[in-house]
């Protein structure tokens, strides 16, 4: 039978009762000796004797005994009302401290319930109560709101931030995130923190792919402006996958499998935003395999640096050369760059690879201009490479182990990735300019072109990038682009490579523009070192003699005379 909460206190109480009038009753008990000790007292010091009629006499005539035999009774009272008091008050300060307590405990059960189901930085539903929310929407009847679809938004530059200023500062940028994809999403909708780089979205009532296509630009564009963090202005570089339900998966995890896979291709796409597509898929047990397989091959010295030759086109002689690296695996063949570059980058590997390229191209260098022959090796620096503030002392160290002098290197790098962050990659070029090495900006016009960071740059070249010279015979505009950006660069006293030539009419038409060094199939395409050697032999006019470094550096131009010699437009 269950006792009521009234009961216990009322037991309780009576208890505290007891002990209390068992307190009293000792007192009383004390009084009464007390009382009978003094009456003894009193008799003896009147009559010198202890006696009967003497204690009566004692009780009857003195006032102070009538005074103490009054005490056991208020004693006894006192305790008793005392006694009843306290245990009132004992049985108030229980109820009181047990209702606090029961409201702490629910306040610690709603907030264990809200921690189980949301994010504690960001507040937003946490990856369980999502894939709850998308498991209950995919049951639901969507015949009369239309398809389903989910948004997973990845945060690509997320981790570059977090090493450069911080875990504190990363998490203040994820909360101003949260607060605008909150205040962007609809009612019906509902975002979620996933996990540390990943947002999901999921989209009620979405009535085809096109809307959700629509939800990612509005997504994009709410993300686009700065971020204020500390007095640091920051850009996100987000890459959003699209699912759509139940086109691609009717279950939470394979609607989120999937849409990371888009989300990684939307990473390499311009528009930074991706609907999954199977063909996906093929490439993605693949991606997992070279993950820890690029890492065994740096290990075991598997990659290969491939050269490619450029030419002077005034003279017609090799200056240098591009060095390359290839990845033949044994299963796969040979990896494209681009697929395994972006690996490294994603999984910190990028760091030891550009340490091996850098480490073989500077050796190899090295190696030719103490056997006489005067090449410029040139060498792709990567987004990470420039956001790495090291890479200056790297690339000093491997520069003094293999004996190598800095203007025997050029560091080419793009556009993308000096407006990253243009500050952080001028100081960085600016180190190593200061070093002594060239530095050249890749792929020209196809990235931002902002001339005002281009003359800030310490750079010594342009190389047009190939798509606009091999387009440039059979485009008007792509023509002008390339005589434009020619001209361009010898306003600005810098020398231009061409790349892509792969038919003499484009070579005749880069040489009538001025271009002054060209690159490209026509002359050679990317060989390893043995062929390399082969082919520079068999070169009619191999240059051997004059030291290239002066023909990018303007200073040296002008003490060497090689500046002169451009030809006509």
């Amino acid at each position: 039978m269950a006792i009521s909460f009234n009961e216990v206190l009322a037991s309780n109480a009576r208890i505290l009762n007891a002990k209390a009038s068992k307190v009293s009753m000792q007192a009383v008990i004390v009084a009464v000796v007390a009382v009978v000790a003094a009456t003894l007292l009193v008799s003896f010091t009147e009559s010198h004797a202890i006696t009967l009629d003497g204690i009566m006499n004692s009780q009857r005539s003195n006032f102070v005994l009538w005074i103490l035999d009054a005490l056991p009774f208020i004693f006894g009272y006192i305790g008793q009302y005392a006694s009843y008091v306290m245990s009132q008050e004992a049985s108030l300060m229980v109820l009181e401290q047990t209702e606090e307590l029961r409201q702490y405990a629910n306040r610690m059960e709603k907030q264990a319930a809200f921690s189980a189901t949301h994010d504690p930085l960001t507040e937003l539903p946490n990856r369980a109560l999502f894939y709850d929310r998308l498991e209950q929407a995919i049951r639901a009847d969507y015949s009369q709101r239309g398809m389903l679809a989910v948004l997973l938004l990845s945060i690509d530059n997320l981790k570059e931030i977090q090493d450069t200023l911080g875990p504190d500062n990363t998490d203040l940028l994820v909360k101003q995130l949260a607060t605008r994809l909150a205040s962007w999403s609809d009612s019906e909708d509902s975002v979620a923190h996933i996990d540390s780089h990943n947002f999901a979205i999921l989209l009620g009532g979405c009535g085809d792919r096109a809307v959700a296509e629509t939800a990612a630009r509005n997504l994009i564009k709410a993300i686009e402006p700065h971020f204020i963090v500390n007095a640091f202005k920051l850009t996100l570089h987000p890459s959003i996958g699209i699912v759509m339900a139940p086109e691609h998966g009717d279950d939470a995890d394979t609607l989120l499998q999937r849409a990371g896979v888009a989300a990684y291709s939307a990473g390499k796409s311009i528009s930074g935003y991706s609907v999954y597509s199977p063909t996906m898929d093929e490439h993605s047990p693949r991606r997992l395999t070279l993950m820890g397989e690029l890492k065994r091959a740096l290990e075991r010295d598997e990659l290969q640096l491939y050269y490619q030759p450029k030419i002077d086109l005034a003279s017609n002689s090799v200056i240098g050369v591009e060095a390359l690296v290839r990845w033949p695996h044994m299963e796969h063949g040979f990896i494209p760059p681009e697929e395994f570059i972006g690996l490294a980058e994603r999984t910190r590997m990028i760091r030891p690879l550009s340490q091996w390229v850098l480490e073989r191209a500077f050796q190899t260098c090295a190696d030719w201009h103490q056997a006489g022959r005067a090449l410029i090796v040139s060498v792709n620096l990567s987004t990470k490479d420039l956001h790495d503030p090291e890479l200056p002392d790297q690339i000093a160290g491997i520069a003094a182990k293999t004996g190598l002098l800095p203007e025997w290197i050029v560091f080419e790098i793009t556009e993308g990735s000096i407006m990253v962050d243009p500050l952080r990659v001028l100081a960085i070029v600016e180190r190593l300019r200061g070093m002594g090495f060239q530095l050249s900006i890749d792929d020209f016009g196809t990235g931002y072109s902002s001339l005002s960071y281009l003359k800030k740059l310490p750079v010594s070249e342009l190389k047009i990038d190939k798509s606009f010279v091999m387009d440039m015979l059979a485009s008007e505009s792509d023509a002008v682009i390339v005589r434009a950006t020619v001209d361009l660069a010898h306003n600005l006293g810098l020398k231009v490579t061409a790349e892509g030539i792969e038919n003499p009419e484009a070579l005749e038409m880069l040489k009538r523009f001025g271009c002054d060094i060209g690159q490209g199939f026509l002359f050679a395409q990317p060989m390893p070192m043995a062929e390399l050697e082969a082919w520079l032999s068999a070169w009619p006019l191999a240059s051997t003699g004059a030291r290239p470094a002066a023909f990018f550096d303007p200073a040296l131009q002008r003490s060497t005379g090689l500046g002169a010699a451009r030809p006509s437009a």
